[in-house]
């Protein structure tokens, strides 16, 4: 696919899982597209947790229904409405999870170019975790961020050190579909910004 093609056809996937099988070397050629990404002072903050074992994602996609409900009491209306239609999450109907952490220790004390900002290593995860979701969609597979969970539960479910942040949950697998149009805009939950409005000219305001 074209470049820009790519950034357009790709979508937070929940309900269009198969369940069908990863191949090892996709997965791997997915997996250092993510490793591939830029970061702060070459630090390369993140880890990935790749999650098959049935039995620790439906323990994650509990925890993350329990997580819908407390969000689900705080509206009301056509809000309650509205949301009581959208699945959230395809933990148990993907092929595999992906848990991406970052490690604020990685090329520390001294990362070049993030003493001024701390979060410069979460954002370089970030990038990580979007050219993990392109590569995807070059490979024709779908990816779900969940983000529906407190991070010490995941920490816990995955004995991940409390120095480690937990930054994403991602359902990745082969796909039935795609949608041309985001779920949560086929839902009337939010309409995208048209590119005028968030673009400004030499000054914020």
């Amino acid at each position: 696919m074209d470049f820009y093609e790519v950034i357009n056809r790709r979508r937070d996937v929940r309900a269009e899982f198969t369940g069908e099988p990863v191949d090892d070397d996709v997965l791997r050629r997915v997996l250092g597209a993510a490793h591939a990404a830029p970061s702060v002072g070459l630090s390369q903050p993140w880890d990935f947790v790749i999650v098959r074992d049935p039995v620790t994602r439906k323990a994650f996609q509990h925890h993350v229904a329990s997580e819908r409900e407390t969000f689900a009491d705080q509206l009301s209306g056509e809000r309650a409405s509205t949301f009581s239609r959208i699945k959230i999450e395809g933990i148990l109907e993907s092929t595999l999870s992906v848990v991406v952490t970052y490690n604020p220790a990685k090329g520390a004390p001294a990362v070049l170019g993030r003493h001024a900002i701390a979060d410069a290593g979460l954002y370089s995860v970030c990038l990580a975790i979007q050219n993990l979701w392109l590569a995807a969609t070059v490979e024709g597979l779908g990816v779900g961020w969940v983000s529906f969970y407190r991070e010490d539960f995941l920490r816990d479910l995955l004995n991940i050190p409390a120095s480690i942040r937990p930054v994403a949950w991602l359902c990745l697998g082969p796909v039935s579909r795609v949608h041309d149009v985001p779920d949560l805009e086929r839902h009337g939950w939010r309409s995208r910004l048209p590119l005028e409005a968030v673009v400004h000219q030499e000054r914020f305001v």
